[in-house]
């Protein structure tokens, strides 16, 4: 990677002709101009370099920084998948360098990259019918998925997150204020997929939704809560469940709570031990499932079905559970104080 990223800088004292072997070596049409330290200060396309022959330049010249783009667009390391593919959109460009606190690139995000991923044959529900009620009065008029985080619906993040990884043909389960959801997204197509409804007539749980599919599919189901602010790997989880041959893949995720207090353990009525504010190390639900077609027939139709009767059944019957252990950036936002820790109004 670091090899492929250096064929895309060109010295500000380099020729015009070095400058197209950038931009052909590249790939990316594009090259990006560095002062010393390697820090960029500009990019060169085609057109630029077409433009600076016509009006007298040469294949000898040294005139890079004359005919670069100064007012060039760049992210750091931290930025999101939506927040640079909206940059892009916005701009109209198909390329963002991602530099660091030294100006240097280090990493690039194209267009194809952001949504012409390789596609994947799998599909994806998402679960976008709850009401909401622990973000009340948020949630009175605008259902909890299509709140905003840094001016996007949550709801969006993720379409556009599994977009990326090459997820094609989305299904969101609604209920509550379905109108709101079905106006933004409407069949997908802006979004870069095909995206249907399933209407809940009444909550049918996390399991009993992925019945009011309209046939069964083929793959692996990646099932979503829509209250997710993640950037978790799709194409990792997916891979994991495969090759363990699951019937259900649960993602999981690492949490510790603070104690505030010293817990006291006991021995038949008498102070064993004393732990003066223990932390505790866990792994929680992290609300995203990978369901294979076989376990699809265990789900009961026609009630609610919570996903942990699902895991009950595939238990009893012997077939393989697994736990991804998710890493990324994940965050539920299901009450106020994590509505804001999301919105960065919480420190």
């Amino acid at each position: 990677m670091r090899r492929r990223l250096a064929a895309l800088l060109a010295s500000g004292r380099a020729t015009v002709l070095e400058a197209m072997r950038a931009i052909n070596d590249g790939g990316y049409g594009i090259a990006f101009v560095t002062a010393a330290g390697g820090r960029i200060v500009g990019t060169l396309t085609d057109g630029d370099l077409r433009r600076g022959l016509l009006a007298g330049a040469t294949l000898e010249s040294r005139c890079l920084r004359t005919l670069m783009s100064r007012e060039f667009v760049s992210v750091g390391l931290g930025s999101g998948r939506a927040e640079v593919l909206d940059m892009m959109r916005a701009r109209g460009i198909t390329a963002v360098p991602v530099v660091d606190g030294r100006g240097q690139l280090v990493a690039l995000h194209t267009l194809s990259d952001l949504i012409g991923g390789a596609d994947r044959p799998n599909w994806a529900l998402l679960m976008a019918g709850g009401r909401g009620e622990r973000l009340r009065p948020l949630t009175e008029k605008v259902p909890k998925p299509m709140l905003t985080v840094a001016g996007r619906p949550i709801l969006e993040r993720l379409v556009l997150h599994l977009v990326g990884h090459g997820i094609r043909r989305l299904y969101i389960s609604v209920n509550h204020l379905a109108s709101v959801i079905e106006r933004h997204f409407r069949n997908g197509r802006r979004f870069g997929c095909e995206i249907a409804y399933l209407r809940e007539d009444a909550p049918l749980g996390t399991g009993g939704a992925m019945t009011l599919l309209p046939e069964r599919p083929r793959h692996p189901l990646l099932v979503l809560n829509g209250d997710l602010v993640t950037q978790f790997d799709v194409g990792r989880m997916l891979d994991f469940h495969r090759r363990g041959r699951y019937a259900v893949t649960f993602g999981v995720r690492p949490h510790t709570v603070a104690i505030p207090y010293g817990v006291a353990e006991l021995r038949s009525g008498r102070l064993h031990a004393l732990r003066e504010k223990p932390t505790l190390h866990m792994l929680i639900n992290a609300g995203i499932y990978v369901v294979s077609p076989q376990a699809l027939r265990l789900v009961v139709r026609g009630r609610e079905f919570p996903i942990t009767d699902l895991l009950e059944r595939c238990r009893s019957r012997q077939l393989r559970v697994g736990a991804h252990v998710i890493e990324d950036e994940w965050m539920d936002v299901g009450r106020h104080d994590e509505l804001r820790k999301a919105r960065g109004q919480l420190l």
